[in-house]
């Protein structure tokens, strides 16, 4: 199950796909589908997730959804 998952961090305020699952830090975890990624981010899932304060930039989790999806 964890294969089907990607892993996603926080920094400078954007979410940044962590491909190797190596990055430092929390670490939220997300079905790479754009509907999960839209309802998580109407929970406001992230920034609690991840514990840090206002928002975040998701455009580039949502190019990287994109991707997978032409593919």
């Amino acid at each position: 199950m964890i294969g089907e998952l990607l892993r996603v961090v926080a920094a400078d305020g954007r979410l940044i796909v962590d491909e190797r699952r190596r990055l430092p830090g929390r670490g939220a975890w997300l079905h790479p589908v754009p509907d999960c990624l839209a309802k998580a981010e109407r929970r406001r899932a992230f920034p609690r997730a991840l514990r840090v304060p206002g928002s975040l930039d998701a455009q580039g989790v949502h190019e990287r959804l994109e991707r997978l999806a032409e593919s």
